[in-house]
């Protein structure tokens, strides 16, 4: 499970960064053409929002590999090791519980006739690409969140 949740951080990474360096150009071009050659790219905004959604969401599913999202911790530095280590697991576990919910909408939504015929404003680009950031990320970040909490069940990281 930890090879497998490596990996998908690699490609994260990778996909993230060719994401963001995309939505850098894009802008430049963009600023480019609408100030210099006084022609500005209708669909520019449009690809860039589509771009920083997809990146938030790859970004959140790396935030929950890495255990770096936000917590207030005042009790549990208070608690004995233990103590923590329960508290850890009843945390993740609700995290995949919820992941679990958000991902079964998120996949009903994205197949859903609605979505399926939908079509952006500029770029006429089927809006399942788009929106398909939310289930991809979703499950990736639950298996993020499982191989953590496999991790804390064996005692190999503390919580």
């Amino acid at each position: 499970m930890k090879a497998l949740s490596n990996g998908i951080a690699t490609v994260e990474k990778y996909v993230a960064m060719c994401i963001m360096l995309a939505m850098a150009i894009l802008i430049i071009v963009s600023v480019l053409f609408r100030y210099v050659f006084n022609a500005p790219l209708s669909w520019a905004g449009e690809v860039s929002v589509f771009l920083l959604v997809w990146t938030s969401f790859i970004g959140g599913s790396l935030g929950l590999k890495y255990r770096s999202q936000a917590a207030v911790t005042i009790a549990l530095d208070y608690m004995p090791e233990r103590g923590k280590k329960v508290i850890g697991m009843i945390g993740h576990v609700l995290m995949l519980l919820f992941l679990l919910l958000l991902l079964y909408y998120s996949y009903t939504w994205v197949f859903s006739p609605a979505v399926s015929f939908q079509k952006s404003t500029a770029l006429l680009l089927p809006m399942w690409i788009p929106f398909s950031a939310v289930p991809i990320s979703l499950t990736c970040a639950a298996v993020h969140i499982t191989c953590n909490l496999m991790e804390m069940i064996r005692g190999e990281e503390a919580a």
